[in-house]
């Protein structure tokens, strides 16, 4: 079964947009993705949601899970598994459907994803003014 709905993007053109944007992060950061799995899913499973404390979908548009960069650069990182971002389409194409409207919203939660990947936490990136 697809997500197959009236929004703009085809989960390809979705992919595509996730895609994109990771290939704008800077060169020098580059080194650190390879720790972390970027794929797209229709919306947050039920584990996700309740980790979360999202009741539906709501406005979860990106999840990280996982261990940070700094974590893993202190002390011994065997075994670790890599850390995942996932990035739902359905909630992000019900919310902007307009094609440029929609891409400018995936880069910015693929971004904000990395952020949490690199140690960031929501407070200082509310501190910082990215929300």
């Amino acid at each position: 079964m697809t997500d197959a709905s009236p929004w703009q993007a085809s989960i390809a053109d979705f992919d595509d947009a996730v895609a994109e944007a990771l290939g704008e992060v800077p060169e020098h950061l580059r080194a650190y993705l390879d720790t972390v799995q970027v794929v797209t899913a229709p919306v947050p499973d039920a584990g996700q949601r309740r980790r979360m404390g999202v009741r539906g979908t709501g406005g979860l548009y990106g999840l990280y899970e996982g261990w940070p960069v700094p974590d893993r650069l202190v002390g011994d990182s065997t075994g670790m598994t890599p850390s995942v971002i996932t990035v739902f389409r359905i909630p992000l194409r019900r919310d902007y459907p307009e094609p440029a409207e929609l891409r400018r919203q995936i880069r910015r939660t693929v971004f904000h994803e990395l952020a949490h990947h690199f140690g960031i936490d929501d407070d200082a990136l509310r501190a910082w003014g990215a929300y």
